[in-house]
């Protein structure tokens, strides 16, 4: 894969998780209003934009992790539920 490319990858796959993480936060803080849903979807979202910004910078590395970070979070947002 080209440099180019893994930050292409990087960057959709980081804005394909900010939407998901995005859609699962509306519908969780409709169901039930929440400051801590709020607070770890929001992180979740910081994260993923976060690394959309790292890849279009170069640091596609960087970004992965962000991005794992990310989905942690929201991993940990949905088992603490």
């Amino acid at each position: 894969m080209t440099p180019r490319q893994a930050r292409l990858v990087r960057g959709v796959a980081a804005a394909v998780v900010m939407l998901a993480v995005a859609v699962t936060m509306g519908v969780r803080f409709a169901a039930e209003p929440s400051l801590l849903t709020l607070g770890l979807y929001g992180v979740a979202l910081i994260l993923s934009g976060t690394a959309i910004v790292l890849s279009r910078l170069g640091r596609t590395r960087v970004a992965t992790a962000v991005l794992g970070g990310g989905l942690a979070v929201a991993v940990l947002a949905v088992l603490l539920r």
